[in-house]
């Protein structure tokens, strides 16, 4: 690629690069001298599993990875014993060492369903953060200011609350900037509610003498209820280690418009070939769930093998479309503790065959309208305890459950 399409390529999907003039010096040097970018994300453990929303991120990586550059896929295990106070307006608490490496290690094994593992250095940050010593640490504060700091929107609303902020808090812009003098990085990502702690890395390599690291941001992506950022403490999410039919059907929720977000950050679609789409679903020579449904089979495609997708794509077509019962539903044995008094409680029971988040989101779907036993819709909570066999649905989930 010429030097203009390497950019045009990056920028794809890109909020910000900051600066983009800069980037494009260091691409040119890169090409002359042979030497390859360090680029630089760094990821908190602090749930074991990622969703598409990590993935807008992801898959940058792996643009910078295919211009043949190092990417260098950090785990925040010492700044996760912090606590990331971004876009937070109470302190988080603070992660366990154990927690913190189970979910590190479930990460190493999803990321590189994106990225080339030839090309990527995974490192743990504490590495150089944790044989620091109190002076070290000090003099690592000297660098930046508490105004500077408190110019964050998010601690400078708490501050005007009367919210309390932890000293620790203020600790972890310092720490993530660190980073990047460690590692020596030419570019640094991460999604725009980042741009603070990114801005700090840059100006802490200048500190240490260093280049400083372009700063790219990508968009936060919208989860599939396309009202707040994908979550899966929210329940909005698709993550990228579910089936391939439970992934394609939770895209197939997305509204018509968020599709084309979607087509934009999580595939290689060009943006002229985006536009033509819509262009056509506009003037009505494409049907706008035609559009979907091969977004949805480009998703399943990338993390699960071949054929995969078109079976998401056939079993979602069959349940819902045609609303047929599933020809494979995973059978589970009775829980004994949710049968008391000669009945089943029904949200208890979602809880415990992983139909609903908790007992009260069970209430929930109950109360909703959203579950079936044995093709009959059911809103109360007890179910008589008459039958060796319940098939439970839940949205357009479905247990078997036998006795």
């Amino acid at each position: 690629m010429t030097l203009d399409e390497q950019l045009a390529y990056l920028r794809k999907g890109m909020a910000e690069i900051i600066r983009e003039e800069d980037l494009r010096e260091r691409l040119a040097a890169a090409a002359a001298s042979g030497r390859k970018l360090r680029i630089k994300a760094g990821f908190d453990p602090t749930a074991p599993d990622l969703h598409l929303g990590h993935t807008v991120l992801l898959r940058k990586m792996k643009h910078f990875q295919d211009l043949g550059h190092t990417v260098i896929f950090l785990i925040g295990d010492m700044t996760g014993l912090i606590g990331d106070p971004t876009g937070r307006n109470a302190t988080r608490p603070p992660m366990t060492r154990e927690a913190i490496e189970e979910n590190a290690e479930t990460y190493k094994a999803q990321v590189f369903k994106i990225l080339d593992p030839e090309k990527t250095e995974v490192r743990f940050n504490s590495e150089w953060l944790e044989p620091m010593r109190y002076v070290d640490i000090v003099r690592l504060a000297s660098h930046y200011t508490v105004a500077r700091m408190l110019e964050r929107d998010y601690f400078a609303n708490r501050l005007k609350n009367g919210i309390p902020i932890s000293m620790h808090e203020l600790l972890y812009p310092l720490a993530q900037g660190y980073d990047s003098v460690a590692l020596k990085c030419d570019v640094e990502m991460g999604g725009t509610d980042q741009r603070f702690n990114l801005l700090v890395g840059r100006e802490l390599q200048a500190d240490f003498g260093q280049p400083p690291q372009i700063v790219c941001t990508t968009p936060l992506l919208e989860g599939i209820d396309g009202i707040n950022k994908m979550s899966k403490s929210l329940g909005n999410y698709v993550g990228i280690a579910e089936p391939p039919e439970v992934m394609f059907r939770k895209v197939m929720q997305i509204s018509d418009e968020l599709m084309w977000r979607y087509y934009l950050l999580l595939t290689d679609v060009t943006e002229n070939e985006i536009s033509a789409m819509r262009a056509r679903v506009a003037d009505g020579s494409l049907h706008p769930m035609e559009s979907k449904i091969a977004l949805g089979k480009m998703i399943v495609a990338g993390f699960h093998p071949s054929g995969e997708a078109e079976r998401a794509a056939a079993v979602f077509d069959r349940v819902v479309r045609r609303r047929e019962t599933p020809a494979r539903i995973e059978s589970v044995a009775l829980p004994e503790e949710v049968v008391k008094d000669g009945a089943v409680r029904v949200d208890k029971l979602l809880a415990r065959i992983g139909l609903a988040e908790s007992v009260s989101d069970g209430a929930r779907k109950i109360k909703a309208g959203a579950v079936e036993i044995n093709g009959v819709k059911w809103t109360a909570l007890a179910w008589p305890d008459d039958a060796t066999e319940l098939l439970v649905q839940a949205g357009k989930n479905w247990r078997r459950v036998i006795r």
